[in-house]
């Protein structure tokens, strides 16, 4: 035995320790992703509504009470989409738009307003369940709201060209840009009522937000 062994004894089985820790945390990493990915399917094929806690739970074979040890319901499962992915995404699109402002371009900004009806394109099979859970779930309007009024707070250099006493202007324009770009999409997009190419629509879009979104002075 050496003087090592001596000062530094081994408890049998303590060496496995961190290691079935680090397994069981990876496990329970492994259960809360699927949740997540199986919720974002069924919400987008069946909608918000009719989608039970129990499906999510079926569909990647635990249980209903393994559910619960990761989120409190469907408002939270869905709000771990939107946090995993849509949030992000929408918060990148408005930074994006702060630094089109910046060039005042009205080419800049059309091109802008193209790729923000595809973005609309791409996560359009989620936004019926975003919608209905926001009408049904206080807790999830709550969700939506805050994400809204985040997005002014992303465009700094925008906000920073308003003066102090403006201030709460310029987060409302910028909300109601968000607010008509929702409510056009779906309109356009979902319900079929708008019929318009997503060129005309930018085109026009464009021409009523462009310098609606100007800065006192210009």
């Amino acid at each position: 035995m050496t003087r090592s062994d001596v000062d530094h004894p081994e408890t049998p089985g303590q060496s496995d320790t961190p290691r079935r820790t680090s397994l069981r945390d990876e496990q329970k990493r492994l259960t809360r992703s699927r949740l997540i990915d199986a919720a974002k399917q069924l919400f987008t094929t069946q909608g918000y509504a009719p989608v039970r806690v129990d499906d999510i739970a079926a569909a990647v074979g635990c249980s209903r009470a393994t559910f619960y040890l990761h989120f409190t319901g469907k408002p939270d499962v869905l709000r771990a989409i939107a946090e995993q992915g849509t949030l992000p995404s929408v918060q990148h699109f408005y930074e994006d738009l702060d630094h089109v402002l910046d060039t005042g371009s009205r080419e800049e900004f059309a091109a802008w307003m193209r790729r923000a009806i595809d973005w609309f394109q791409e996560y359009k099979d989620l936004l019926p369940a975003w919608d209905e859970a926001t009408t049904l779930e206080p807790e999830f309007r709550e969700v939506a709201r805050e994400g809204i009024m985040a997005l002014p707070n992303v465009m700094s250099s925008y906000l920073s060209r308003w003066p102090a006493d403006r201030q709460d202007e310029a987060h409302l324009r910028v909300e109601l840009l968000v607010a008509q770009l929702e409510r056009f999409f779906t309109r356009w997009a979902m319900q079929g009522t708008i019929d318009v190419s997503a060129e005309e629509a930018a085109n026009v879009l464009t021409d009523i937000w462009f310098p609606a979104l100007q800065t006192p002075g210009n």
